[in-house]
Formats: structure tokens, sequence, C-alpha cells
């Protein structure tokens, strides 16, 4: 006997797939939840009557589709989410531009414009303080002594001029501290403020850009401190 393949395929408007024919159609690429439930009345329409499906498995298979179904539309609403942060992030890097960031870094840059501003990491206590300004050669370009004792997070400011009191080169500069920690001449972390250009946004896969003058692209999250904003 010849049995009629829309009995097998389950009955279906004209023009519409049945469950069957969308499982084998190459376009989709997966099966939809509403494919399954009718892929799953159809199983249980023709199942054998002295065989019935087993309730424990019907329920398993019910509970893992739902189970991906919910991962992949959380997926989604992660990618959204995101989204929003990564606008969210750039919108605040964009009103950094024209601002002076401290960088962890102690290489600095001149442009023979603004002083070059710093940090110096005095922790517990530093006597005789003193900062080396040198040029990308490694050649001594200003000494800048703090009196007294330092302690913690000292600011200071290179004016851009050299021993002899004539402005440096424009380029970069790398910063150099020492000071007498408990009478013996210790060397001292030093971090310096950079101005920043341009933002560059980025991706989930990227880091937003922080362009800093002479120095290039920091990742945003690297910055340690936005300096306030000098009245004209």
């Amino acid at each position: 006997m010849q049995v009629n393949n829309d009995y097998l395929n389950g009955l279906k408007w004209p023009g519409e797939q049945s469950p069957a024919e969308k499982a084998a159609d190459n376009s989709r690429a997966k099966l939809e939840q509403e494919d399954f439930f009718a892929l799953l009345t159809q199983q249980l329409a023709y199942q054998d009557p002295f065989k019935p499906a087993d309730n424990s498995q019907m329920i398993a298979q019910m509970t893992s589709f739902s189970t991906a179904d919910g991962i992949n539309n959380m997926t989604q609403q992660l990618s959204g989410l995101s989204e929003v942060m990564t606008s969210s992030q750039a919108l605040q890097a964009s009103s950094l531009v024209g601002q002076k960031v401290l960088v962890p870094s102690a290489m600095a840059y001149w442009d023979n414009s603004e002083p070059v501003d710093g940090v110096v990491v005095a922790g517990e206590g530093a006597t005789n303080v003193l900062i080396r300004i040198e040029n990308e050669k490694g050649e001594l370009v200003r000494t800048i002594p703090l009196d007294g004792k330092q302690r913690g997070n000292v600011n200071f400011t290179w004016d851009g001029l050299n021993e002899a009191g004539e402005p440096a080169p424009t380029g970069k500069y790398n910063i150099k501290v020492s000071g007498l920690v408990d009478n013996q001449r210790e060397e001292l972390s030093a971090l310096a403020f950079a101005r920043v250009d341009s933002v560059t946004l980025g991706s989930a896969d990227s880091p937003t850009l922080v362009n800093l003058a002479g120095l290039g692209g920091l990742p945003l999250n690297q910055i340690l401190e936005i300096a306030s904003r000098k009245a004209a």
C-alpha cells in the first residue's frame, strides 16, 4: 500500500512547509521553538498506542529545548547590554578631550606650550627628594629638588626649561625620582600627566582608547586621575 507523504509529514495548508520539510530545508540553519513543538505534536499523534512515548523522556526533551532557548535569549540580552555600556563608556571618554589625565607611566611629553605636571609617589615619607628630567637619550635636562619631607603622592611641575633656563626641545622626557628613606637614597616612583587629544571608540572586542598628545593611545580603564579644568 502506498502511503501519502502528507500523512507522514503531517497535515499542512497549501503552500506551507510541514515540520519535517522545514527540518530538511537547507536554507534554515536551525529549528525554532514552534518547529520543535510542531514535531512533538506530530510524534504524539502518530505514536504506537501500544508503545506510547516515555513521559520522562518527553519532559527531558522539552526542558532541554527550553533551557537552550533561554540561554540564547540571555546571550542576545547580554550582547545588547554590552553595546549600551560601550556607548556609555565612549561618551564618558569623549568628555576627556582637551583635559590632562594621570597615566601609569613616568614618560611625559613637552610641547613647548604647557608645563609638564607629574606626581611623585613618596609613600610613608622621604627627604631630599630630587627629580631628574631626562631626554630620550638618557641625558639630564633638568633637576628639580623638593625641600623638606615628602609623604604620599606629591605633585610637581616642570616648566619645560633646561638647566640653563632655555626651553627644551619638543619631545618625550623620562622622569626619574630619588629620595632619602631611612637615611638611604632610594628610587621613587613617578607618574606623569598627559593631554587627551582624541578618543578612539572601542567595541566588545577592543577597549576604548584615549589618544595622548605625543604618547599614543591608552586604554580608558588605565587612567589614574583626571585633572580639573583650568579657568579661562
